[in-house]
């Protein structure tokens, strides 16, 4: 799936072209996704003008000059395709300007698409309980050490929790624990200040740097112009079972399971 540094560049490479331009048309393929798509999308985007891009979590936002905002969440396997020189079959939204041709391809079909009054935007259902945002001045040690006040569940599944933290993924909180040694199983209250002193920067460090990379590109995923991100090539922990630490203390990361999902850490610096 998609995570934050796949979307985050997946919005700044639709802004590239799509930012002030007007939308002349647009065609569905198909009836829905995840869900079916908004019934008056067609009318409203046809003709509208993009006046911006951004993203909220894991979600992409365009924003038109009527008032309503586009949002988009990629699902797992979902990717924007700027004039892509062949149609795909699991292309099943298309947008066009004067000047480019924007096809969301969605081959297992789990992204979604909405249409939401600006305004409203705080205040729509998927947004309303969200955490801060990983890479905003809100998320800081003093706030984590709040809500994770009292907490037995363990600090990796507190991270992936969206009120806690909104938008972090299996990938960056599994890399970012290793970068501020902490281990995945500890109790997410008992992750003490100095530990989330390391983490919070960790966090924002490795999101950063993944964007900076143009993201995982982990299977399906690509960036909007076609290019693979290469931060994969990066990863500390994540996917290196039984290989050695990159800090050369002896330990070998080891592979569990959190959640129904697969966790990896090294044995010996993450305390």
């Amino acid at each position: 799936m998609p995570e934050l540094p796949e979307v985050e560049t997946t919005v700044r490479g639709l802004a590239r072209f799509l930012e002030g331009e007007q939308i002349t048309r647009v065609t569905l393929n198909r009836a829905e996704l995840r869900r079916p798509f908004p019934p008056e999308l067609v009318q409203v985007m046809t003709g509208a003008t993009v006046t911006g891009l951004s993203r909220r979590a894991k979600y992409g936002l365009v924003h038109l000059d009527r008032e309503q905002t586009m949002i988009f969440h990629l699902g797992m396997s979902g990717r924007w395709r700027i004039d892509p020189e062949v149609a795909d079959p699991h292309d099943h939204l298309v947008m066009e300007t004067s000047a480019n041709r924007f096809a969301l391809c969605d081959p297992r079909r789990f992204g979604s698409v909405d249409l939401v009054k600006t305004a409203a935007l705080d205040d729509w259902p998927q947004f309303a309980s969200l955490g801060p945002e990983p890479l905003g001045d809100a998320l800081t040690p003093q706030y984590l050490k709040a809500a994770l006040q009292g907490r037995s569940q363990a600090i990796k599944l507190c991270l992936l929790d969206q009120k806690i933290v909104a938008g972090l993924g299996n990938i960056y909180v599994c890399e970012a624990l290793w970068r501020a040694g902490i281990r995945p199983r500890k109790a997410g209250g008992k992750v003490t200040r100095p530990q989330l002193e390391r983490l919070v920067p960790a966090i924002k460090d490795v999101l950063m740097q993944s964007i900076s990379d143009g993201g995982s590109s982990l299977r399906n995923y690509a960036q909007p112009d076609g290019e693979l991100g290469y931060f994969a090539t990066r990863f500390d922990v994540y996917g290196r079972t039984g290989e050695p630490c990159r800090r050369g203390d002896g330990g070998a990361i080891k592979r569990i399971e959190q959640g129904g999902r697969s966790t990896w850490f090294c044995q010996v610096c993450q305390k």
